[in-house]
């Protein structure tokens, strides 16, 4: 094959990727949103179930710091 005829086959290449390649990028960049949009609302999901697991954990600290509290305070008195 000859260089002239490599250059020429080449440049179909080229034509045929330079085509394609927008519709692929708009394809791509359309998947990006679809997966950053899932991933979002993993997150927000995620963010949901800690805040849920958390409230009853600190409400639990609270009570306990409240009744050390009631404790200290009947000792302070019992003295």
């Amino acid at each position: 094959m000859t260089t002239e005829a490599r250059l020429y086959k080449l440049e179909g290449i080229v034509e045929g990727v330079m085509a394609t390649l927008p519709g692929q990028i708009t394809s791509l960049e359309g998947r990006m949103e679809l997966f950053r949009q899932e991933v979002k609302a993993e997150i927000g999901g995620l963010r949901q179930e800690v805040k849920a697991e958390i409230n009853p954990a600190f409400n639990k600290l609270m009570l306990y710091f409240t009744a050390l509290a009631a404790a200290l305070a009947i000792l302070t008195f019992l003295r």
